[in-house]
Order: C-alpha cells, then sequence, then structure tokens
C-alpha cells in the first residue's frame, strides 16, 4: 500500500465512525502493532535467504545459463530447484533427493514413501499416496506467512524415495518398513512416512522402537480404532495398534486416539481399548472441550513417562467432503481448520516420527486430499522449527539399528 493510499483509507475509516465511538472490541487495521497479519508482514525480513540464494546459483550451474533474451538471469535453461512449480522431478517440496541412504544422516528430516495397500479391507489405492504427495508439493513454498518461518532456511530436509515393498505379503512388507524406518531414526534423522495404507503404523513404530531404550507415546488422529488383533485372519489397517502398543517400550497408557467413531469402528476393536485403558477422544469431545484442551489432555497423557512422541495422522478423521481420496471415508470428522491447529498443537513440543496415511489418489479430486495431507506434514514441521524442537528426540536413539 502507497503512503497516500494509507492515508486515504484511514481517512474513510474515521469518518465511518460516529462521533465519540472507539470501536476498542476490535484492532484498529491502520496499526501493524495489533494484527498478525502487520507481524507476519514484518518477521519476514528476519528470515535469512542464504539457502534460497545457493540454490539460484546451484541451478544455474547445473542448469546452465538461461537464453540471452531473459532478463532474469537465476532463470537456468533446465529446470533446477523450485521454479517454475509445474516443471521438474518431483520430491516432497522439492527437497535434495538422497540416492545414498546412508546419507540420511545429515540431514533433520528425512521423507520416506511407502507405497502399500496390502493391508486395505475396502478401497485399495493408497499405494499410490506417496505419488500423489509428493506432486501436489509442488504446488508450494517452502515459506509460511503466518507462522514467518521458512523450511529451506531453518532446517534441512531430504526425500529418500520409497520403500520398497511386497505388495502380495504382508509381513515381509512389514519387515520392508521396519528396516527403512529403523535406518532413518538411528542417525538421528526424523523420519516423515508417507503411506500407504494404516497396517504400516506397526511397522513404523517398530522400526523407531528398535533403536532406542526409551519409551514412546503415539497421537493417533482417525476416524477409526485401528486396535484389534487381526482382520480377514490378517493384521490388516484395522489393527497396528494392538500390534504397536505390544512392543516393550509402547506402552497402551501412552496411546492417544482422536477422532474415533461414527459407523465404521469395529466392535472387535472396543474390547480391546477397555482391557489395554488407552485413551480415546471421539468428535463430541472435540465439540464439547474444544481442541485446545484436546490437544493439552492428548499431549499429558501420551507424554506421560515417555521420552518422545510419535504422531499418526490419518487422512479419513477429516470430514469427507474434504477428503474424498480415501479408502474409508466417514462423515462428521474434523474440519481442515481444526486437524491443522491440532497438528500444530501436537508437532510444537517435538516428535520423533510421523506419518500420514491412508492418501488413495484414484479416489481423489482436484488431489485435494494429497494437498491435505501436505499440508499436515508441512505444518507439523513448521510448528517444530518455530517452536525450537526440530531434533529434540535425538538422544533417545542409544540403540544401532539391526536389520530384521
Amino acid at each position: 500500500m502507497s503512503g497516500q493510499s494509507f492515508r486515504i483509507g484511514r481517512t474513510v475509516f474515521q469518518q465511518l465512525k460516529k462521533p465519540g465511538q472507539t470501536r476498542a472490541h476490535h484492532p484498529d487495521p491502520f496499526s501493524p502493532k495489533n494484527t498478525l497479519g502487520w507481524k507476519a508482514a514484518l518477521k519476514e525480513a528476519d528470515i535469512p535467504r542464504t539457502r534460497f540464494e545457493a540454490e539460484l546459483l546451484e541451478g544455474i550451474r547445473l542448469g546452465l545459463p538461461g537464453a540471452s533474451s531473459i532478463d532474469d538471469k537465476t532463470i537456468p535453461t533446465f529446470s533446477r530447484g523450485e521454479l517454475p512449480h509445474f516443471a521438474g522431478i518431483n520430491t516432497f517440496l522439492k527437497a535434495p533427493y538422497i540416492e545414498d541412504a546412508n546419507d540420511v544422516g545429515k540431514y533433520d528430516a528425512a521423507v520416506v514413501g511407502v507405497p502399500f495397500d496390502g493391508g486395505c479391507t475396502y478401497r485399495p489405492g493408497t499405494r499410490f499416496g506417496p505419488q500423489g504427495i509428493r506432486r501436489i508439493s509442488a504446488l508450494y513454498t517452502p515459506y509460511n506467512y503466518e507462522k514467518g518461518i521458512d523450511l529451506r532456511e531453518q532446517m534441512t530436509l531430504c526425500d529418500i524415495g520409497d520403500v520398497f515393498t511386497i505388495p502380495a505379503n504382508i509381513e515381509k512388507s512389514f519387515d520392508q518398513i521396519s528396516n527403512a524406518v529403523a535406518h532413518i531414526a538411528a542417525t538421528g534423522c526424523m523420519p516423515i512416512i508417507l503411506g500407504g495404507d494404516h497396517s504400516i503404523g506397526y511397522p513404523t513404530v517398530r522400526g523407531i522402537a528398535s533403536v532406542t531404550s526409551k519409551n514412546i507415546g503415539i497421537i493417533h488422529v482417525d476416524r477409526h480404532a485401528d486396535i484389534q488383533e487381526k482382520d480377514l485372519d490378517e493384521r490388516m489397517h484395522t489393527t497396528p495398534y494392538f500390534h504397536a502398543t505390544l512392543l516393550p517400550n509402547v506402552n497402551p497408557k501412552n496411546l492417544v486416539q482422536i477422532g474415533i467413531g461414527g459407523w465404521q469402528v469395529p466392535r472387535a476393536a472396543v474390547p480391546v481399548m477397555v482391557e489395554r485403558n488407552t485413551n480415546i477422544f471421539t468428535m463430541d469431545d472435540v465439540e464439547q472441550l474444544g481442541m485446545d484442551k484436546i490437544a493439552e489432555m492428548a499431549l499429558e497423557r501420551a507424554w506421560d513417562g515417555c521420552d518422545a512422541v510419535y504422531m499418526s495422522y490419518d487422512i479419513d478423521s477429516i470430514e469427507a467432503a474434504f477428503v474424498p481420496g480415501t479408502g474409508w471415508p466417514e462423515p462428521g470428522g474434523l474440519l481442515p481448520r481444526e486437524a491443522l491447529k491440532l497438528v500444530g498443537l501436537v508437532a510444537k513440543e517435538g516428535l520423533c516420527g510421523m506419518e500420514v496415511v491412508e492418501v488413495s489418489p484414484p479416489y481423489d479430486h482436484a488431489d485435494i486430499t494429497s494437498l491435505m495431507a501436505l499440508r499436515i506434514v508441512v505444518d507439523a514441521l513448521g510448528a517444530m522449527v518455530s517452536h525450537g524442537t526440530m531434533g529434540k528426540h535425538k538422544h533417545i536413539i542409544d540403540k544401532p539399528f539391526v536389520p530384521i
């Protein structure tokens, strides 16, 4: 806004006020000190541009200088780096692809895809979830205006590719997944898992738990309980937390399940929830208590006696109208803003790993489900960066990676 426009706008605002009216009930929109929007704008100047500028130079070196007719000399001949958003090879958020898995320890966090839907009991397609999330991630920049953070400048992120899963064998795929996650976690790098159906919730936690002697809590956001022992005679996507909470350093009293309810919770799961004394919050709890209180209670239970917390986010916990691309859609779930608020409140305390599961691109429309999954991941990373908790979990890693 120019100085003249600012003065005109303020004059109009003052003329609209009635004589003697102060309007103290809301902030003066023309005062930078009173709105979060202005504070966010001012905060941008404090964020470094070092890595962005280095990326531009590297783009010219690797992609060759652009045509002489192009005025912007940071544009290469071959697309390298963030721009343009519609071009390039789609890693997650266009982060560096780590072809050598042994280099993963050089980064704060690593995205790993788990393209597996062998545990699905109804609509398949989640094997394409990692591809879908990576593809739409090209839409984003690493900068968030409201939070005043830039992931490129304030943390290091890589994409290690996908786990080689075995479509016809659940147990062999579980072993592959546990090995992959354990390898990443053992280096101190935080694993960010893109599923895949929710059966992977067991081998992902098993992978992290195998490289630490410390206790791990789990915050599980879902419409479904996922805690029965078997389904269709196998460890399907309805079963991960029955098995995860049998691990010696994952106690069921530290399992917190948020959003459970509707017409898709198998009765076989309920006695296990009661027997193991897990912590369950339905959508009615969310409505009655509010998200701030739910998050406070969830964190208290998940962290009680634990040294780290893992977050498992099932995309079907969100109202079905917003996430059509999932295997078990259930109306009545969280609204997107509620979901993002919960993720931010949980992640700001620090995570030892996280997963987003049940994104099924074949059922999606205009990539909106994949986009929501992407937003959950970057909001979690943003919360940890802005609160200084990225890497908080590293001290728990006290055992070497031993492949299954």
